[in-house]
């Protein structure tokens, strides 16, 4: 961005915003300006239309009956299906069920069956956490298995690929940073080198356009609470390359899994294709939020979204550097717009408190430990006028040091 917008540019922005009439779609509370679609979206008009026919009708009326009635017990994989669209993944390969952290656990032991003669796993130090953790815990039940770290035992993921590695766990975007990686050009790495690829794709998936299938991905997870606005806690999903469905093995062998869970067999046979990685009974009123949530999407163009996505994180930073320049922030993502997500961060050794004097005037983003404040941007209810307004709140913080209050010093259980 050359030349900084005025207001009334950044006005004439919004009404030629093709996405605008979206913003209808949510509810936003008055003079909030939401900058934590990262973490979790805002709930939508036809999420809240589907938990009340799901409620009060199919459970309150018809209870059990709608387990077939009301295709519950089709929903993982039909839904599944609607998120794969997203992802770029063919009918077939993709299942909504569990969370983020149990699909990586997986994946993580799929991705290692189908390597028997290798034991290495791949990940990044810098990684969400919980790809970490999973990792470990992966590592803890497979004897001679071992854990290599981006950022420790390499500085680039792509140095620690060898033909002693099984499988390469990675961010698609940095949860921190923000910053993108190249999918198509890493898998390939991998794949040289005989090993698979799991795709985190957390804050991706409805921020971004993906192509996993044209990318040749291996696997894939990913929560559906962040942009694709799916409700707290709303539960993740899996993908799996159909290349592999015919030998995958995963060891959380639960009834909704089996080829038959209505035969009540003594033993465990495993389903067909994505099916093999469910595992128990799916959360029915979580799954129909996210179906009203997905019914948007039917319309959203993704090209149009990432383009709004990239003038809005443009606009932020492009403001945030001009009128905030004296107050020590460090700017934390990438200035290549290909290599960013929907995301800017921002580093400040007082990061928490500045968040919390944001919060309290109606800006709400994020901390993230040690010194991390992170803005998301959702293009389907956020405008321009709205990127004005946080990064004047934010400069007046900055300059009367209103952030110092003793109010916003105190941790709270979520940052």
């Amino acid at each position: 961005m050359t030349a900084l917008p005025d207001l009334a540019a950044i006005e004439a922005m919004d009404a030629a915003d093709g996405l605008r009439a979206m913003r209808e779609r949510f509810i936003l509370p008055e003079g909030l300006v939401y900058l934590d679609g990262n973490s979790l979206g805002v709930a939508s008009k036809a999420a809240f239309t589907e938990l009340q026919a799901a409620a009060a009708e199919e459970w309150g009326q018809d209870l059990i009956r709608s387990w077939n009635t009301a295709g519950w017990f089709d929903m993982p994989l039909t839904l599944g299906d609607r998120v794969g669209r997203l992802v770029g993944a063919a009918a077939g390969q993709t299942a909504v069920c569990d969370t983020t952290s149990i699909n990586i656990y997986k994946a993580l032991h799929a991705a290692m069956a189908l390597r028997p003669d290798r034991t290495i796993i791949v990940a990044e130090a810098g990684s969400f956490p919980t790809d970490i953790y999973m990792a470990e815990g992966v590592v803890s039940t497979r004897p001679g298995a071992s854990l290599r770290l981006e950022g420790v035992d390499a500085p680039e993921i792509e140095d620690l690929i060898d033909g002693d590695v099984a499988v390469v766990l990675v961010n698609h975007v940095n949860y921190k940073s923000g910053e993108l990686r190249d999918m198509a050009a890493l898998t390939q790495k991998a794949h040289e080198h005989g090993a698979l690829v799991i795709w985190d794709l957390c804050h991706t998936a409805g921020a971004l356009p993906v192509d996993l299938d044209g990318a040749k991905a291996d696997f894939a997870v990913g929560c559906t609470y962040k942009y694709l606005n799916g409700g707290p806690g709303a539960p993740a999903f899996v993908y799996a390359a159909a290349r592999h469905h015919g030998a995958i093995s995963q060891p959380l062998s639960g009834w909704w899994g089996h080829a038959r869970p209505f035969a009540f067999e003594k033993h465990y046979a495993a389903g067909e294709g994505i099916r093999r990685f469910l595992c128990g009974t799916q959360p029915i009123l979580s799954l129909r939020a996210l179906k009203g949530a997905l019914d948007i999407w039917d319309e959203v163009d993704m090209a149009a979204l990432r383009e709004k996505s990239l003038g809005l994180t443009d606009l932020f930073i492009a403001l945030v550097e001009e009128k905030c320049a004296a107050y020590g922030l460090e700017f934390e993502s990438s200035r290549e717009r290909e290599k960013r997500g929907s995301q800017v961060s921002f580093r400040h050794p007082h990061a928490y408190e500045i968040m919390q004097a944001l919060i309290a005037r109606g800006v709400i983003g994020d901390f993230r430990a040690p010194s991390t404040m992170r803005f998301g941007f959702t293009p389907l209810y956020l405008r321009y006028a709205d990127v004005w307004r946080a990064v004047e709140i934010l400069e007046e913080i900055l300059r009367t040091g209103a952030w110092q209050d003793a109010r916003f010093a105190v941790r709270s259980a979520v940052t």
